[in-house]
């Protein structure tokens, strides 16, 4: 049977919520202070539900104990003197939740219904780090390179906890990939994962789809339909391009994550909800807040814990052990065993990847589509795309002075119009599919794609370096 520890220096409100945890199931014990607390760590509770304000110190030091972190407690706050500041500082610390008192019953049994999940959640993280060592895997995640390395162990400190993560990395770097894996080494991995990619929907349907509607609340809605923060209770709901989402949109989602409550458009009816959250984006956030395209006040919430996912030219170790991977998978589909040339993979290894871990993906499933026999020779790899650009005989110059967002919108029109698909114009720039409609989308409408501010003056170019789009 589980255990829980309540540290709490109000007698009658410890004892209330040890009655509230023994009825999920949960063996107790009550402290009033830290230094109690401290005494009754070697029963090695499951879970502690600690107030901040104590008699002798503040709750955080019990997680600064080194007691505490080195064993496989959760430690959840439980405190009525809550602010954003010290719960971002809490979870910083280690905490894998918090609860607001008055204490909320359903919030309460999601808590500890994760924590008294099987404890093998720990053992896989350790096996997963095993894992890491002899090949090179960490859960979806391939690589064994140093900057991979801390990645994995970010992720194998923050995952079995309940905080909030903002990730991010370039287009193609795998941020979908880090929030699965998240999920999948987290105590909420039996319950769904779903992702939203904000900049794809409309900004006038996002709302709904996020938080759904009830029937008859705007033309064509023809019946109730539950948003996608429902539909991920107990579970992880990924928000990716969270910068596209509009401004409007982001102060009622700041609401939903502080009281992880929604209400459908067209009803007042608040409905409970157990979600953990996850955001992404390709954009460096605090640019994107002086840009005007995030709320400072949302970016603190969702940036409890921040990842950055490395481009696959800061681990290009990893080209190789990549490469196999995603041609293993596809001999396995197909009941092939073709392998690369040590040429090929040489080729592999100098070419730059403006599209990062997803390019390499496609460049070897083309090698792959390609070659007849057992061994890829070839690897046909994209044309680097450079300021002077020239497509079938048109070209056009960059003049000293010229504006980036200018020499980048026309750049990016001309490859658009020389390719047959934008598919293709895409793989040439070097940037997602998705990044190239959003750009198309704000040349239509004439939006501002300027810098915030300019960037410091660049030495010029060497013969045959690129220029990436972004």
């Amino acid at each position: 049977m589980p255990h829980a520890l309540i540290v709490d220096d109000d007698a009658n409100a410890a004892e209330a919520l040890a009655d509230l945890v023994a009825d999920n199931g949960f063996t107790t014990a009550c402290a009033d202070s830290l230094q109690a607390a401290r005494d009754l760590l070697s029963t090695s509770p499951d879970v502690i539900l600690l107030d901040l304000i104590l008699p002798d110190g503040n709750g955080l030091e019990l997680l600064r104990d080194a007691q505490t972190r080195e064993s496989d407690t959760q430690v959840v706050v439980v405190t009525g003197h809550a602010t954003l500041e010290s719960s971002i500082e809490a979870m910083r610390h280690g905490a894998t939740d918090y609860l607001l008192k008055p204490i909320n019953l359903s919030q309460l049994r999601g808590v500890l219904s994760r924590v008294a999940r099987p404890p093998e959640l720990s053992a896989e993280v350790k096996d997963l780090r095993t894992e890491l060592r002899s090949l090179g895997h960490f859960g979806r995640l391939v690589g064994a390179s140093p900057p991979m390395q801390r990645l994995y162990d970010q992720l194998s400190r923050v995952a079995p906890t309940n905080a909030t993560v903002f990730i991010t990395g370039e287009s193609g770097t795998g941020k979908e990939m880090v929030a699965q894996t998240i999920h999948e080494v987290s105590r909420r991995r039996l319950r769904p994962f779903l992702a939203v990619n904000c900049g794809a929907i409309s900004p006038q349907i996002i709302e709904s789809e996020l938080f759904g509607h009830e029937k008859g609340s705007f033309t064509g809605a023809n019946r109730q339909h539950r948003g996608y923060f429902e539909r991920a209770h107990g579970g992880t709901l990924f928000l990716d391009e969270i910068t596209e989402m509009p401004m409007d949109l982001q102060v009622k989602l700041l609401r939903v994550l502080e009281t992880q409550a929604v209400s459908r458009v067209g009803s007042d009816r608040l409905i409970e909800i157990d979600v953990r959250v996850l955001a992404a984006s390709n954009r460096n956030p605090h640019d994107a807040v002086a840009a005007g395209k995030l709320r400072k006040d949302l970016l603190y919430r969702l940036q409890v814990f921040p990842l950055y996912v490395p481009p696959l030219r800061e681990h290009a170790d990893d080209i190789e052990l990549l490469a196999a991977h995603f041609l293993a998978d596809l001999n396995k589909r197909s009941g092939t065993s073709k392998a690369f040339t040590p040429a090929a993979i040489d080729r592999l290894k100098r070419f730059h990847w403006p599209g990062n871990v997803r390019e390499l993906s496609n460049a070897v499933h083309r090698a792959y589509i390609m070659t007849d026999g057992d061994w890829i020779t070839q690897v046909g790899l994209a044309p680097e795309p450079t300021l002077a650009a020239d497509f079938t005989g048109r070209s056009f110059q960059v003049g000293v002075g010229d504006r980036i967002d200018a020499v980048e919108k026309r750049l990016i029109l001309a490859t658009v119009q020389h390719t047959h698909t934008k598919e293709a114009a895409a793989e040439i720039l070097g940037i997602s599919v998705k990044t190239l409609y959003n750009r198309l989308r704000a040349y239509e409408s004439g939006a501002d794609l300027r810098p915030v501010s300019s960037p410091a003056p660049a030495s010029p170019p060497a013969p045959g370096s690129r220029t990436p789009a972004t």
